[in-house]
């Protein structure tokens, strides 16, 4: 991962290569039934594996929690302590996702287009995805990062002042949920697709940060937050997961919390990978995983495409899911 500073941290790639494979593995492997009625994929979202570790597999949207932990956490390692020059950020932040994304945004154009959809309705809802989760494909997360952009001044504000303080963010943000449970019965949109959910995550990156030392070489704690973490979610895809935990939008309650746990659980697992390996450079997987960081979530809203095929390690990956 290759800030726009120079910096490169090896390790960080290889979290953004994982989390956008969860992403593209829960995409290319999931349908409303499963295969041979739908050859395009294999696994139903009824299913829920029995070897409890593949539950993030067949869960795999919680990649994109990693994404946004992910962002919190090497934001902290960049600025924290320093100034900023916020013009230039955003500048620069513009530059890295704009372009991929563009693309996305004419092909699902044509293609709207193309099957009788109304252009001028696309571009009102395009340009609405600056504020709420309305891009195509993938693009609603950049939606979310682009919100945590404009309220970045401020966490690294906080954290001038105490490295405990993006935890108020945390207290808020179930709080606010909560609370829109209770009101209506429902926050899984909420909690999923915008800022109100993934503030957690977010926050937590940047808070793990801070005491990044603790889990330095701390193996056991971080098999143990694996487990637990992974336990959890086997648990939560048993009672069916993202779209039948009863319903779709969930009225189950477990979506309060659910993004400060999936939050919680990848902020103490990149400290620990981060602090504890120094992957070296130039190695083939390394490389990869550098090229394939530069390029998501872009290629997350590419990939997304209905029309997009599986790829053979992708079908490979979904056998391996459902083998045990």
């Amino acid at each position: 991962m290759r800030s726009s500073t120079g910096a490169h941290f090896i390790a960080l790639d290889h979290v953004r290569a994982f989390a956008a494979f969860l992403v593209l593995v829960w995409h290319f492997c999931h349908g409303p039934v499963g295969y041979p009625a739908s050859p395009g994929y294999s696994i139903p979202y009824s299913y829920s594996p029995s070897f409890f570790p593949f539950s993030i597999l067949d869960e795999g949207h919680t990649g994109v929690a990693l994404f946004m932990v992910l962002s919190g956490y090497l934001f902290a390692k960049l600025l924290s302590g320093k100034s900023i020059n916020y013009r230039a950020f955003i500048w620069n932040r513009v530059l890295r996702l704009l372009p991929l994304l563009a693309v996305v945004i004419l092909i699902y154009g044509v293609v709207s287009v193309w099957r009788g959809g109304s252009l001028l309705q696309y571009s009102y809802d395009t340009a609405l995805g600056l504020i709420f989760p309305y891009l195509p494909g993938g693009g609603w997360s950049i939606t979310v990062e682009f919100h945590y952009y404009l309220l970045l001044p401020l966490f690294l504000w906080l954290l001038s002042k105490s490295k405990w303080w993006p935890f108020s963010f945390i207290i808020v943000a179930i709080a606010l949920r909560a609370f829109l449970f209770h009101r209506f019965g429902t926050v899984e949109y909420l909690a999923y697709w915008t800022i109100i959910g993934r503030i957690d995550q977010f926050a937590l990156g940047m808070l793990v940060y801070q005491f990044r030392s603790h889990f330095a070489k701390k193996h056991v704690i971080a098999a143990a937050t694996f487990v637990a973490f992974t336990l959890f979610y086997w648990y939560f895809d048993l009672r069916g997961g993202f779209y039948r935990n009863p319903s779709f939008p969930s009225t189950n309650p477990i979506w309060i919390y659910l993004p400060t746990i999936e939050g919680a659980a990848y902020a103490i697992m990149i400290a620990w990978y981060d602090n504890s390996f120094a992957p070296q450079s130039p190695v083939f997987q390394s490389s990869l995983a550098a090229w394939e960081s530069t390029r998501t979530p872009s290629i997350y809203s590419i990939a997304s495409l209905s029309f997009a095929p599986p790829s053979l390690w992708m079908r490979t990956s979904c056998a391996l899911a459902t083998s045990i």
